[in-house]
């Protein structure tokens, strides 16, 4: 089944927000039965400032409702969400 990545980027000034979300976000992540992996992108000081996201999913309109269904979606964090085709060259998922 082919894979996506999802390249979530937060708007400015939107860090309080994402935290007082991520309880919601990471249980829906939880629930994601085509999730392979998933973290924050960071700063130089290590704050988060956006997501990635892989799924696995038959085409890409399921990559895009993961993305639309996120709570960090529903609480307009993310300032552009980008989502592509993505293979695995080296390590494992």
């Amino acid at each position: 089944m082919p894979l996506y990545a999802i390249v979530c980027k937060d708007k400015p000034g939107a860090l309080e927000t994402r935290l007082a979300v991520r309880p919601k976000h990471l249980e829906y992540l939880a629930q994601s039965a085509n999730l392979k992996i998933a973290g924050a992108l960071l700063d130089d000081a290590g704050n988060p400032i956006g997501s990635i996201l892989v799924v696995e999913a038959d085409d890409k309109s399921v990559a895009q409702a993961q993305a639309d269904n996120d709570p960090y979606t529903a609480a307009g964090i993310f300032e552009s969400v980008e989502i592509n085709p993505w293979r695995l060259a080296v390590g494992s998922i």
